[in-house]
């Protein structure tokens, strides 16, 4: 049954708070990331959602304001900072097809000779991460001086906790960045950017936080404050590649079963966007085999079903 289909008198408070009530008494919820022991204690049961209007207004429920980490809903983020500087020419260094692979895949990368088959598997974000710091000095600080802007928390900061587990576990990591800079396709010394890329996954924001701070591309680009990020074409670009390669190897089933465009993070967090009408994000650690979020991916697909908002 759609609640509600028209805009104009679309109220999602009343949304979210039944589907908090039927992911309650959903059984499964998956295993959150234990291959970052930071990670691996978090509880699965948890659950937070939020939508946020290109106004600033935002509704939630459940852990909406509970902090957790965004891991790769950052690669969004990072993206978007350095299109913005650097135009069309970032994607001669990466690809905008879906890799079909796990995301620290390196098998492709020989294949392909050093270029990532997209910005939001790991290689193509280490990539993205090189190309900002290059042009920033500091790809991590530009990160989180926009998220505090565009959430308006200014208390937004790194996990150094979580940077410290993933780097101690981060040889694949590694890896993919000392091939890739094998082909020429990296421009900083390796550990510099693989800090830069522990750094930036290892924010901690909540649902409140990353909704308003997706509404951008919900904007076509223009930001908070009403400055242009973007052109409206590349805020285009990116809401197109999160709606086939933001789920990793499930964004066909993503797209299928939400039909927005989608970031998701092992930290159990997915943002969406409605272009023109609002963001979401929702946040729940317990993952499925791909690395999504389960009552996450569940809850998107009520909100799209229950709304009738959707791209398709």
């Amino acid at each position: 049954m759609v609640i509600m289909t028209t805009t104009s008198s679309l109220t999602f408070q009343p949304v979210l708070e039944r589907i908090a009530e039927e992911i309650e008494r959903t059984p499964g919820r998956g295993r959150p990331a234990d291959y970052i022991p930071a990670l691996a204690a978090r509880d699965p049961r948890r659950f937070g959602m939020a939508v946020a209007e290109l106004d600033g207004t935002v509704y939630g429920v459940g852990d909406w304001r509970e902090p957790f980490s965004t891991q790769s809903i950052t690669k969004v983020f990072t993206l978007a900072l350095d299109l913005a500087r650097e135009g069309d020419a970032l994607w001669e260094h990466v690809g905008r097809e879906p890799s079909g692979n796990p995301f620290n895949s390196l098998v492709q990368l020989e294949y392909e000779n050093g270029i990532p088959r997209n910005p939001f598997i790991n290689a193509g974000a280490l990539v993205v991460t090189d190309r900002l710091l290059t042009r920033t000095g500091d790809a991590a600080g530009a990160l989180l001086s926009f998220l505090r802007a565009e959430s308006g928390n200014p208390e937004l900061d790194f996990d150094a906790e979580i940077a410290a587990s993933e780097s101690a576990h981060g040889d694949r990591n590694a890896a993919l960045g000392h091939f890739m800079a094998s082909y020429g396709n990296i421009d900083n010394p390796v550990p510099v950017l693989l800090d830069q890329y522990f750094r930036q996954c290892s924010l901690t924001a909540s649902c409140a936080d990353l909704a308003l701070a997706t509404t951008f591309l919900a904007r076509h680009g223009v930001r908070a404050d009403g400055t242009r990020l973007l052109t409206r074409s590349q805020a285009k670009q990116i809401n197109a590649i999160m709606l086939t390669c933001g789920t990793y190897d499930a964004a066909g089933d993503f797209a299928y079963r939400v039909g927005l465009p989608g970031k998701s993070g092992v930290g159990g967090g997915i943002i969406a966007v409605v272009p023109g009408r609002c963001t979401l994000c929702v946040w729940s650690p317990g993952l499925d085999e791909r690395g999504n979020s389960v009552a996450g991916v569940a809850a998107l697909d009520r909100f799209t079903t229950l709304t009738g908002l959707s791209v398709f």
